[in-house]
């Protein structure tokens, strides 16, 4: 098997797409990326990658080919009539609510922790309220952090200490998600202890006695050393409030011999506030099922005291919970959905647990140890569900009555705490955060997320529908439509997916999304395989050598929406981002006339090389990795760089990634665009948009949101044809 492109770089000028209209054919072209062809050859396959170049971030050409692509794309998206007014209306509807509000946590004081953006603010910010629910006071201002120094800040978690007396937090800027680790007094706002550096991806696990916490750091790298070592030998330390105590290093990867850990795992270390107990996870990337490992609190440091297994991996366990001697823990062990067990914490034995909560229809997706009870959060369908189940050994999961439908995740869990505050969103309702009171029995609005006038617009309307896939299977679809719509294939449609990870998508409306629809537009989301709607068998249905069926499964879903006279296929836009740009990008050249439109966002589109960037060792666990003869033959199908043929016709295309992404390098979407220019035969725009100040997505401003929401909507829409978005001819 030899796959090499045919289009040769002389001939790239030609292959460049440019818009339909006079105007925008006659704006200068992007550069034509010359094909330095590398071959590499697995297990008796020639693979020809003709833009390995472009992997080098630091190469000048590189740089100047991405500034000189998004120059040319935000020039031709500038020509777009009606971006400017789409984009006012996406601010105004933001603006209409008073505030957004996310990560909310409470302490037993009644205090509550969160982060907030106000309608006037560009970033989320960390405050803290009193029990009363006023008072609010600003802890960490990241706008005021960019004002100074001149780039986006932003928070990437927070963790006020058990009494709230600190705050610990992390602190990034250009969308890397490098994050520093700062603490501060909580009464003063004085800094405490200079900050800490390389804590990607960590926390801060407080001790009861408030002396200091568990975090995790990366090494630090010598200059010239493989990206692909970023994250190995990682050490998990005790970080001492006092000032005079170094940090402790309790666990590295790779090294240490207290529990079993590999170099490329992640070395996890939680407390447990109401238990005397700390916690010690391996965690394998972005494997769901973990290994936990134990000890006394009291000698957490003590190298002489062992660290006890408590639960392995082929246990199947992906979440667990304590109270006294009951351990609780959520497996898919024997059952796809998963079941709750309970055994003994001093003695766990999972073959003789009790099923407290057993495999039903439902998928259970959370479980939290609460003063007075465990929550249970489940989902069927979309529609979420809350358990409360009292520590009684002869006591029975009891449902509770929601204050509303919708979907359900838990936000503040906090076992010193009677009770739980929980989230709930729709697909037409601005989420809302609710606290229920076990003596009460009633779940009230805490006021933490203002409802604003676009919060639950009365003309939109959802719909649930079973979709049978190109096997037969079902496949969850939905929709979410302005009411009075018209079944004659006129709709603008954009349908998204996702589909790995065993990740849900949730029921989730925010007010600029009235936007889309004031357009006449729908939104549909199908729950391909790979993602969690149907439990662990779902996700594995979707996973490695069976990743085929994510982009078959939206397939089906976009046949649906045609046969259904929602729309047509020249109204119709795919997107999905991240490690959906594995099911966009194959989703578009597997079956490129039955969309009218792709947006891959910040999108995994070269995975068969996944693997050598910084993050790709810790994605092996969900894509494989191209060293196993059966995973390379999988990685390669699920690449869509090497799917994309010379002289077919795609759809019109809007790639954006961001040059700081430390998830999804950016040299993927560069690589995937510049292929795809040069093939394309459709005379359809293919346009790169990179964001030089933000990364993937995760901490980007609200003028980054707003801005990239205009822009791909407003793409969607002039290649629909809709008037208003049709440059002058």
């Amino acid at each position: 098997m030899h796959l090499i492109p045919t289009c040769a770089a002389t001939a790239l000028l030609a292959c460049v797409a440019l818009g339909a209209s006079p105007a925008l054919a006659a704006a200068p072209q992007p550069p034509v990326a010359p094909q330095k062809p590398v071959i590499d050859r697995y297990f008796g396959t020639e693979v020809v990658d003709p833009y390995r170049w472009m992997e080098d971030l630091t190469s000048p050409d590189v740089i100047a080919w991405a500034k000189a692509q998004d120059a040319y794309t935000r020039g031709v998206l500038a020509q777009i009539p009606g971006r400017n007014p789409l984009l006012a209306r996406i601010k105004a509807l933001e603006a209409s609510v008073a505030a957004r509000v996310t990560d909310v946590r409470r302490i037993p004081d009644g205090r509550v922790f969160y982060e907030k953006r106000g309608a006037d603010d560009n970033q989320f910010k960390v405050y803290v309220r009193n029990a009363q629910g006023r008072g609010e006071r600003l802890l960490v201002d990241p706008d005021a952090l960019a004002k100074t120094h001149g780039e986006p800040y932003a928070v990437t978690f927070f963790q006020p200490s058990p009494s709230g007396r600190y705050l610990a937090y992390g602190l990034s800027t250009g969308g890397s998600e490098e994050a520093s680790i700062h603490v501060l007094d909580v009464a003063t706002l004085a800094p405490i202890g200079a900050p800490i550096d390389r804590a990607h991806y960590s926390g801060a696990a407080w001790m009861p006695d408030e002396g200091g916490f568990f975090l995790f750091r990366q090494r630090a790298l010598r200059p010239g050393t493989p990206e692909t070592e970023k994250y190995r030998f990682q050490t998990a330390y005790y970080h001492a409030l006092d000032g005079k105590t170094p940090d402790r290093a309790v666990i590295t990867a790779g090294e240490s011999k207290a529990i079993d850990i590999a170099a490329d795992e992640f070395p996890e270390i939680d407390t447990l506030l109401s238990e005397p107990w700390v916690v010690a996870i391996p965690r394998k990337g972005v494997q769901n099922e973990i290994t936990v490992y134990v000890k006394p609190r009291a000698a957490a440091l003590d190298d002489n005291v062992p660290w006890r297994k408590i639960v392995g991996e082929k246990d199947d366990v992906t979440n667990l919970a304590v109270h006294g001697d009951d351990l609780f823990l959520l497996t898919h062990k024997d059952a796809s959905r998963f079941k709750v067990l309970r055994t003994s914490f001093a003695h766990p034995d999972l073959a003789t647990a009790a099923v407290v909560l057993p495999a039903s229809r439902e998928v259970i997706t959370d479980l939290v140890a609460a003063k007075d009870a465990l929550y249970i959060v489940a989902r069927d369908g979309t529609l979420g569900k809350l358990y409360r189940l009292a520590y009684a050994h002869d006591a029975k999961p009891v449902a509770l009555a929601l204050p509303r439908a919708g979907s359900v995740e838990l936000a503040s869990p906090d076992s010193r705490i009677p009770g739980v505050l929980v989230q709930i969103g729709s697909w037409t309702h601005d989420f809302t955060y609710y606290a229920y009171d076990p003596a009460t029995r009633k779940f009230t609005d805490t006021g933490l997320q203002p409802l604003g006038p676009f919060g639950a617009p009365a003309n939109l309307a959802s719909k649930e529908v079973l979709v049978r896939s190109h096997d037969g299977v079902e496949v969850p679809l939905s929709i979410v439509h302005p009411k009075h719509i018209k079944l004659d294939g006129s709709n603008p449609v954009l349908l998204y997916g996702y589909g790995a990870y065993g990740i849900t998508d949730d029921p989730f409306y925010i007010p600029r999304y009235l936007a889309w629809y004031e357009q006449g537009g729908v939104r549909a989301t199908c729950h391909v395989r790979g993602g969690g709607a149907f439990g662990e068998d779902w996700h594995l249905a979707g996973k490695q050598a069976q990743k085929p069926n994510t982009w078959k499964d939206l397939a089906a879903c976009a046949k649906y929406l045609i046969d259904h006279h929602y729309t047509t296929t020249a109204r119709l836009a795919i997107n999905g981002g991240s490690a959906g740009g594995i099911l966009v990008g194959r989703a578009m050249t597997a079956d490129p006339g039955l969309y009218g439109v792709a947006v891959p966002q910040v999108g995994v589109l070269n995975a068969l090389l996944a693997e050598t960037s910084a993050n790709g060792g810790p994605n092996v666990p969900e894509f494989g990795t191209f060293k196993i003869e059966a995973q390379f033959h999988a990685l390669l199908e699920m690449d869509a760089l090497h799917h994309v043929v010379d002289g077919v016709k795609y759809p019109a295309t809007l790639v954006t990634t961001g040059i700081n992404d430390p998830r999804v390098p950016p040299w993927e979407s560069f690589k995937f665009a510049a292929r795809l220019q040069a093939a394309t035969a459709s005379g359809k725009p293919v346009l790169l948009r990179v964001d030089f100040a933000g990364g993937h997505g995760i901490g980007a401003t609200k003028t980054q949101r707003q801005e990239e929401t205009a822009d791909i909507w407003s793409f969607m829409l002039w290649q629909f044809g809709m008037p208003k978005f049709q440059p002058a001819q």
